[in-house]
């Protein structure tokens, strides 16, 4: 069995890791297709060296861009990848636009080349088609053969679309394989230990998503909220680099001043911090899983989830909407009254760090029927 396995974008490389690493120990023939949409040092190469991934087989360079510009970069640079390696699966994960584009190539050719698609991360739903990430979930799930789902909530999703159960697969949440494998490794990195932050003593931040970052009004209200809860706690804001450029733009760089930024972190350090932290504010959809793993309180700052999952099972909870200082003012205390109560929240089915091992059972049962 040969596979092709995608990754374009830093939250891809959580989950292609494991597979790829499985893929290998079993002895199949696993490229890894590197389409180079976060190409810089912090948000991509610090990434393979702390998940112990190996240099891709194939990168694509094709950098940043409009989401038309960015999707047809990478459909025009991997399909010659795709006619070389001819492989029997194309294994695309998350929802980012080197996901969609990789699909939509490969669904156009798997009669000539024959070659399947199967989707890691399938039937997770927000039902917010204005986040183009739903958009590219959805279409990359109608499009592929084998859906591979991380929560039993996904399942249903996919029925009511029209998907045939026999495509669909329950393996468990491949991110949550890459967390525990280096866990230990983080915890050994101790990064709040190195800021002086005492474990469960502080708030871990993350803001990138442009409902949040791309316009004055929210990204000020955010910030507020952050600069008053640095006067209870220390606020620790590695900040990307969209959101640095819009605060700089707004002229918001003020609020920034009572804050611990720090500039974007590689994997492992911000597992680290994630943690130790005493609550997490974000609006990183992997960072809700990674909280719920890990038993530390969450707060979104979005108006919905495509992991609902987090919220009813584990530590995640979601701000009022549209995002306000009070909003999150409240939220933050709710979620560090939790994280004083003791550990809450419990880590659901299948997020145990054999999820690899299932998605590489399914592709080969189903690549095993298939020549049946």
């Amino acid at each position: 069995m040969r596979v092709l396995i995608v990754a374009g974008a830093r939250p891809n490389f959580m989950k292609v890791a494991p597979i790829l690493r499985v893929l290998r120990r079993e002895g199949f023939e696993a490229m890894l297709v590197h389409t180079g949409q976060h190409y810089d040092e912090a948000m991509s190469d610090a990434f393979f060296r702390d998940l112990d991934l190996p240099p891709p087989d194939h990168y694509l360079g094709v950098g940043s861009g409009t989401h038309a510009q960015q999707t047809a970069r990478v459909m025009q640079a991997f399909e010659p990848v795709l006619e070389r390696v001819q492989p029997d699966w194309v294994v695309v994960v998350g929802d980012v636009n080197s996901t969609i584009a990789c699909a939509l190539v490969t669904a156009k050719r798997k009669e000539d080349l024959g070659v399947r698609i199967a989707h890691v991360e399938a039937g997770l739903r927000s039902r917010d088609w204005r986040m183009p990430e739903e958009v590219n979930r959805v279409l990359t799930d109608r499009l592929s053969d084998l859906l591979l789902t991380p929560s039993r909530d996904a399942h249903p999703n996919l029925l009511r679309e029209g998907i045939e159960e026999e495509k669909i697969a329950f393996v468990g949440n491949v991110m949550i394989d890459a967390l525990l494998h280096q866990l230990p490794h983080a915890r050994t990195v101790d990064l709040p230990g190195r800021l002086g932050l005492e474990r469960g003593r502080y708030a871990a931040v993350t803001l990138h998503r442009p409902s949040n970052v791309d316009d004055r009004e929210p990204l000020r209200n955010v910030l507020q909220a952050l600069a008053t809860v640095a006067a209870e706690m220390p606020v620790v804001l590695p900040l990307h680099p969209r959101t640095a450029k819009n605060i700089q733009n707004f002229g918001l760089d003020d609020l920034l001043s009572d804050l611990l930024v720090l500039e974007p972190l590689g994997y492992r350090e911000m597992l680290s911090l994630t943690d130790a932290a005493g609550v997490v504010l974000t609006d990183s959809g992997g960072l809700q899983e990674e909280t719920t793993a890990l038993g530390v309180p969450c707060v979104t700052l979005r108006e919905q989830t495509e992991r609902p999952i987090t919220v009813t099972e584990g530590t995640n909870r979601l701000a009022s909407w549209p995002v306000t200082t009070e909003g999150v003012l409240g939220s933050f205390h709710e979620a560090l009254l939790e994280r004083q109560g003791g550990p809450n929240g419990r880590r659901p089915e299948g997020w145990d760090g054999h999820a690899a091992e299932r998605v590489v059972e399914a592709l080969a049962a189903s690549a095993a029927l298939a020549i049946a």
